[in-house]
């Protein structure tokens, strides 16, 4: 097949195929044909992070054997449900996910791997295998895939600037010299474009803080659609970039979902929609459908269970109690900030040619036909998660959550009762890792039916939550500065 001539990928453009086509071989021509000199291999480990493992190239034998047969590691090392005696589990490449690494000292080709236990089974607590599971449950029963894109948000931290000083939360799509980290952000959009990442845009965020020694200029990336499993990989790449890029410029990064007594905290908004053969199912010529609603109820239903992953700290709690976007109360609306779920504005194929034709006096259709994307673009957005997110964890538990609303005989009704348009007085999210854990732990069983979620790895995830001791915290926070800046810098560099 033809490559477009703008394929930012630069070994698609050197293959010749897709991504998703590519082999070992493939690899092994690439690393030959480009001079490469190592290979990474990396993964997702049991906090959430990428990790690496740093391979030479020996031979071209040895470069085909890495690349295919990956490695073993210590699973105990990694995961924290893993016993010391029976620690050893596989790595293996994918070969769809390889990039060119943009910041190690030599040229190397890296590549994301997924694990196997002893028995060449996929590994049951690691995270692409999580998500993945859940993905093929979704579709197994309901014939549809769900689809997801993040709008990550992150604070770069620097000296104030006595030109151009930035303003107090003023920062939302500012353009430099007033936007501080413009370079940065431009730099992580080409690096993120060049390893397959799918990205809309990035921009300015509103939160600008100013403090006495330092400023906090916030940020985000969003992402186009895909498949949940290839989401969570975007997300935990695109924080390993944006980290990488901003140590260089000599800045600190943070995806904290509270980082000052003043100002916006950072969210993790996730956007999905539902496909089948290519179509999506939520939508109709009017606007969303009752697949759509079913979806919504099906979030709205797990949502506090949910926080478990979505919002793994105490201050992600904080994020909760201080912001002015943050949500207020488990319901939705549409294009309403307020709630849990927004159904934001989409484009309408009704008024799309005449804004066009406005914006371009003289040139109907502003020169030429109006380009209509391959799927309809309406998402819905859960507002819910923040910078700490377990992502692979959380995208998993929408999947769940989808297949809640769709299979529920009462969906319809549920999403009736809690849209922000009929009614004003609704339940709220927990206060606390303690709380969050609690609801988690009333809900295992949706999550690990159909042996999705293990029952170890859940265990896990209970211990870490109740080893904050939160369940007070808000109170005593709110009457000591100190240990409420204390706290916000324990988990400064989450995710």
């Amino acid at each position: 097949m033809a490559i477009d001539a703008l394929e930012p990928h630069p070994l698609v453009r050197l293959l010749g195929k897709p991504a998703a086509d590519f082999t070992g071989s493939d690899l092994v021509r690439a690393v030959e044909q480009l001079e490469l000199r190592q290979v990474n291999l990396r993964y997702v480990g049991g906090d959430g992070r990428l990790k690496t493992l740093t391979f030479p190239i020996n031979s071209r034998d040895h470069l085909l054997e890495v690349l295919t047969r990956g490695e073993r590691v210590d699973g105990s090392s990694v995961f924290a449900s893993t016993d010391t005696d029976a620690s050893d589990v596989y790595i293996v490449p994918r070969h769809r996910t390889a990039f060119l690494n943009p910041f190690g000292e030599r040229p190397s080709l890296d590549v994301l791997c997924s694990f196997y236990d002893e028995d060449g089974e996929p590994l049951s607590y690691a995270r692409e295998q999580i998500v993945r599971r859940a993905a093929v449950a979704l579709t197994e029963e309901t014939g549809l895939t769900l689809e997801a894109l993040g709008e990550l948000e992150y604070y770069l931290v620097d000296e104030p600037e006595r030109i151009y000083p930035v303003e107090e939360e003023s920062g939302y799509q500012e353009s430099a010299p007033f936007s501080k980290g413009q370079q940065v952000r431009e730099q992580v959009l080409g690096h993120l474009t060049a390893m397959g990442v799918a990205l809309k845009y990035v921009h300015g965020e509103v939160g600008n803080i100013l403090e006495v020694d330092r400023q906090l200029v916030q940020h985000e990336i969003e992402f186009q659609p895909v498949p949940i499993e290839q989401a969570a990989d975007n997300l935990v790449l695109a924080k390993w970039v944006v980290r990488e890029v901003a140590y260089a410029h000599g800045l600190e990064a943070t995806f904290a979902p509270s980082v000052s007594g003043e100002g916006a905290g950072n969210g993790l908004h996730i956007h999905s929609r539902l496909v089948r053969n290519g179509v999506s199912v939520i939508v109709r010529k009017d606007g969303l459908n009752d697949t759509g609603r079913r979806l919504i109820a099906g979030y709205l239903s797990a949502a506090k269970a949910l926080t478990a992953f979505g919002n793994t700290v105490p201050t992600s709690y904080l994020r909760f109690t201080d912001g002015d976007e943050s949500p207020e109360g488990i319901c939705w609306g549409e294009r309403d900030r307020s709630g849990l779920v927004r159904v934001p504005l989409a484009w309408s194929g009704d008024v799309l040619p005449a804004m066009v034709a406005h914006a371009n006096p003289g040139s109907p259709h502003g020169g030429g036909p109006i380009i209509e994307p391959a799927i309809d673009p309406q998402t819905i957005e859960f507002r819910l998660a923040d910078g700490s997110a377990d992502v692979h964890l959380l995208l998993a538990g929408m999947a769940i959550a989808a297949r809640r609303g769709l299979t529920d005989p009462d969906a319809l009704d549920v999403a009736e009762r809690l849209n922000t348009a009929d009614h004003d007085d609704f339940e709220q999210l927990p206060k606390s890792c303690a709380e969050s854990a609690d609801l988690l732990e009333a809900e295992r069983e949706m999550f690990e039916a159909d042996g999705v979620f293990p029952s170890l790895l859940i265990d896990a995830v209970l211990s870490r939550l109740r080893k904050h001791h939160d369940a007070k915290l808000l109170k005593t926070l709110a009457k000591d500065d100190d240990a409420r800046d204390e706290l916000v810098r324990k988990h400064w560099h989450v995710g």
